[in-house]
């Protein structure tokens, strides 16, 4: 197996994490001056608890948006149940459509729509 396992001593980690404190270089760039994937920087901080270093993602909503939000997710909702009321009014026509050729006679319900002309 030609597997190389790197170890890195923990004056390094924390010389890498030093380095991402200073600002002079992010978490990608110094995976690629060092060879070290971004995940393991960030094992990193986690391990060390420096959780300053962690990217974090701050999101900012007005009270409009909020509730712009929660009014298309409800509309998404109404939307949802229209189309399933969709889907099984045209199983409920399917399954009549089957009745009614088998009623008559018909093979299948494709004869029975062709001698009605009724378009699929």
């Amino acid at each position: 197996n030609d597997k190389v396992i790197r170890r890195y001593s923990e004056p390094f980690k924390l010389k890498i994490l030093d380095e991402i404190t200073t600002g002079k270089l992010n978490k990608n760039q110094l995976g690629k001056l060092y060879g070290i994937a971004p995940t393991t920087i960030n094992e990193w901080i986690r391990k060390y608890n420096r959780k300053d270093l962690m990217n974090t993602r701050v999101k900012v909503e007005t009270k409009d948006e909020i509730t712009r939000v929660k009014e298309l997710q409800k509309e998404i909702e109404q939307l949802k149940k229209l189309l399933l009321k969709k889907d099984l009014d045209a199983l409920v026509l399917d399954s009549y459509l089957e009745v009614a050729a088998e009623d008559l006679g018909y093979k299948s319900v494709a004869e029975l729509k062709k001698k009605l002309s009724i378009k699929p």
